[in-house]
């Protein structure tokens, strides 16, 4: 069912609206508000999908409304209905944010599709958001002790920025976890986080998959490519375990971080990108530097702030908390009650010494819930757990 908002000083016009509205379908749930003040008092206090507004009003008009809504609740979708509108009127509303303009007397079917669209619109913009929680969720940083609570806090304050960064650690600590939440806490979280895992792709494809290429441009180009800093135009490129990157591609890196171009393989044409970039390396890039395979310029570039990922054995305290996290997330992939685990066998976990960081307590917990009892015991730690 669909709630719509009919904002409008005429009651003749309100009625025949909500009749339009009623007999298109009958699903529809009609609201009708005489004024602007009036009606955002209702929108502060209920939920709506669609919005109808007129623009000329007594005590608060139409574009007033439109943009007081739009600060409060973004996604609500604004037809405006106006019958003094001209085209300075009707662009001025879409730039403020409105769906559509429609002039009175509104024509029927242009009424009635431009309803349609803003609530299809409306249904996956929530759609939408509802799967941006989800995968908030999968990369949600688990921990409260103070290594933990330092990275967090550093996040927050960088977030809102345009600097870049450089997230450093072990493997398995969670560098991907810090990029993900740098991005959806940023104002580019509504744009493309594009990942690229620059030790996973060989050496001479790494330029084609970051810049693209031509068709022809080498043996095996069959087709033209669109390249991942392309790809993250207007969002947030990760690259991750950049100290693998060639130094070929490096260059090509730093010019495109410097000038907000690159050019595709096989072109000399520039393309101009609006990208923010992260990186993550389990490397000392400064060895890297010392031994001549990493650009020192390139690392300064990347590393306006940087964020260190602590180990797990740094932060046993919230091994307890972890386990209790994959323990509920992985029943629950399963389909399954979440299997509790006795203190002594927290215990026992919490002195291991976790080489493998995070990454490999998650795989353990995984073992210990498919193998283990309920409880999850000391002899079941014992039996299927092995430390090297």
């Amino acid at each position: 069912m669909s709630r719509i908002l009919i904002i409008e000083d005429e009651q003749s016009i309100r009625r025949v609206l909500k009749k339009i509205l009623s007999e298109e379908d009958s699903s529809y749930e009609i609201f009708e508000s005489a004024d602007g003040l009036t009606a955002m008092q209702s929108i502060k206090k209920d939920d709506y999908d669609l919005v109808l507004c007129d623009i000329k009003m007594p005590k608060m008009d139409g574009i007033e409304v439109l943009q007081a809504t739009k600060k409060i609740k973004p996604d609500i979708p604004f037809v405006m209905i106006s019958g003094h509108g001209d085209l300075e009127t009707a662009v001025n509303s879409m730039r403020l944010g409105a769906y559509d303009y429609i002039a009175k007397p509104p024509d029927l079917n242009r009424l009635l599709n431009s309803v349609r669209n803003a609530l299809e619109k409306k249904k996956l913009v929530t759609e939408n958001n509802s799967l941006r929680i989800k995968v908030s969720r999968k990369y949600e940083m688990v921990g409260n002790s103070i290594p933990i609570k330092t990275v967090k806090s550093i996040i927050d304050k960088v977030s809102s920025t345009e600097a870049r960064v450089l997230i450093t650690g072990s493997n398995g600590t969670g560098k991907e976890l810090v990029a993900h939440w740098i991005h959806q806490k940023s104002n580019r979280r509504h744009r493309p986080l594009v990942e690229v895992n620059c030790a996973a792709i060989p050496s001479e494809l790494i330029e084609s998959e970051l810049f693209g290429h031509l068709k022809g441009a080498f043996t095996g180009a069959n087709k033209e490519r669109t390249g991942k800093f392309e790809a993250a135009d207007g969002g947030t490129l990760f690259l991750d375990e950049i100290g693998d990157m060639s130094l070929s591609a490096q260059a090509k890196v730093l010019r495109a971080l410097q000038e907000n171009k690159v050019q595709r393989v096989g072109s000399d044409k520039d393309i101009k990108v609006n990208v923010r970039v992260l990186a993550a390396t389990n490397k000392d890039l400064k060895n890297e530097i010392k031994g001549g395979r990493f650009r020192e310029d390139l690392y300064h570039r990347l590393a306006v702030i940087m964020i260190e990922v602590p180990c797990l054995n740094d932060r046993r305290e919230d091994i307890p908390m972890l386990i209790e996290y994959f323990s509920n997330k992985i029943s629950d992939d399963h389909g399954d009650k979440p299997k509790q685990f006795s203190k002594k066998a927290i215990d026992m976990l919490k002195g291991f010494n976790w080489t493998g960081n995070v990454r490999e307590l998650r795989n353990v917990v995984e073992r210990l819930i498919i193998l283990g009892s309920q409880p999850v015991s000391v002899d079941d730690v014992k039996s299927f757990v092995t430390k090297l």
